[in-house]
C-alpha cells in the first residue's frame, strides 16, 4: 500500500474513533510529517477522482506536491475529519469541496474548530472551501453540455442502459440534464467512472468554477 493510501486509511480510522483510533492517530501523524502540506476534504471518491484528474490535465501530481485529497464518505462526516486534520488534530492547512445542500455542515464545523465565525460563501472560498451547485455531476454536465455527456456515455458502452433509465416513469418527463445526473448515481462506482471520463473531455477554458478555484488554491 502506498503512503498516500496508508495516510487516508489512518485518517479514516482516527476519525471513526473506537479502539483503534489511538494507533491510527500515531500512524497519521508519522505519515503527515513525511511531506503532507495540505489536506483537501471532499464528500466522496468521485470528487477525489475529478480533482486529481483535472490536476493531471494541468500537468500536476497532487500527491507529489504534498496535497492529499481525502474522501469523507459523506458530508456529515466532515466534523470528525476536521477534528483530526484541522486545529484540534494535525493542524494542517485545509481546503475542500462540497455540494450546495451540504454547505451548512461544512460551515458549521469549520466555525466549531475555530476556522471562522459567521462564514459567508465568499469567506468559505477564501479558506479554500468551494461549493458545487447542485453537485459535482451537475457542474460537469453544465460545463460540457448534454450532447457531449451523451457521447461520453456512448464511449463507455452505456447508451442502452441510459435509454432504459430514461424510459422509467419517474424519469420520462425530466430534463435531459437531470436524467444524466441521476443516471450517474444509479450504480456503485458509476459516479467515479464518469468523474474521470467527463473531466477528460473538459475544455480547460470551461472548467466548473468550484473545481477551478479549488485547484488554484491548492
Amino acid at each position: 500500500m502506498d503512503e498516500l493510501r496508508r495516510f487516508r486509511r489512518a485518517l479514516a480510522a482516527w476519525a471513526a474513533g473506537g479502539a483503534g483510533a489511538g494507533a491510527a492517530a500515531e500512524v497519521a501523524r508519522e505519515l503527515a510529517g513525511d511531506g503532507v502540506r495540505m489536506i483537501v476534504l471532499v464528500e466522496g471518491s468521485s470528487d477525489q477522482v475529478a480533482l486529481e484528474a483535472l490536476a493531471t490535465r494541468h500537468g500536476r501530481d497532487l500527491g507529489a506536491e504534498g496535497v492529499t485529497v481525502v474522501p469523507l464518505g459523506g458530508a456529515t462526516n466532515v466534523g470528525r475529519f476536521l477534528d483530526v486534520c484541522g486545529p484540534p488534530g494535525l493542524g494542517l492547512p485545509l481546503a475542500g469541496l462540497c455540494d450546495i445542500g451540504e454547505e451548512r455542515h461544512f460551515r458549521r464545523h469549520l466555525e466549531r474548530v475555530g476556522l471562522g465565525s459567521g462564514l459567508t460563501r465568499a469567506e468559505l472560498e477564501t479558506l479554500g472551501f468551494h461549493v458545487c451547485v447542485a453537485d459535482l455531476e451537475d457542474e460537469l454536465i453544465r460545463a460540457l453540455g448534454p450532447a457531449c455527456v451523451r457521447q461520453v456515455i456512448e464511449d463507455q458502452g452505456e447508451t442502452r442502459p441510459f435509454r432504459t433509465f430514461q424510459g422509467q416513469p419517474a424519469q420520462r418527463d425530466r430534463p435531459v440534464e437531470h436524467q444524466l445526473r441521476r443516471f450517474m448515481g444509479t450504480h456503485s462506482g458509476r459516479k467515479a467512472l464518469y468523474a474521470q471520463a467527463l473531466v477528460a473531455h473538459l475544455d480547460l477554458e470551461r472548467v466548473p468554477r468550484p473545481l477551478e478555484r479549488l485547484l488554484t488554491h491548492v
